[in-house]
């Protein structure tokens, strides 16, 4: 299952939120059941017809506990780059992909 989870860590409320995401929806919304996560945290681009909040992308903010157990389930760690380079990948978006690599090479970002 290729589903990733990135290092970020955003507070809300008494929580620290990361990122969840994956190649595919479908993927992505089977870790979601699995974590019991609901459709209505779904995040999405507004032209996306599905319940959910408005955002840039197709993601799910989850609680870092919940980023423990999809690693347990098979997720991915990435660093703060991967939604990004996830981002950048389905745009076809090559400088920021090159942006991202030469970040990386100099050792941003890098702590997971």
């Amino acid at each position: 299952m290729s589903v990733y989870v990135d290092n970020a860590r955003h507070k809300y409320g008494r929580m620290i939120m990361c990122h969840m995401w994956a190649d595919t929806r479908e993927e992505l919304f089977e870790m979601a059941n699995k974590l019991g996560l609901q459709l209505r945290w779904f995040q999405r681009p507004p032209n996306v017809d599905l319940p959910g909040m408005d955002a840039s992308w197709e993601h799910f903010d989850i609680a870092t506990s919940k980023r423990a157990l999809a690693i347990r389930f098979g997720a991915i760690q990435t660093d703060k780059y991967g939604p990004i380079e996830h981002t950048a990948r389905l745009r076809g978006d090559t400088k920021m992909l090159e942006r991202i690599a030469s970040n990386r090479a100099k050792g941003f970002g890098q702590k997971v």
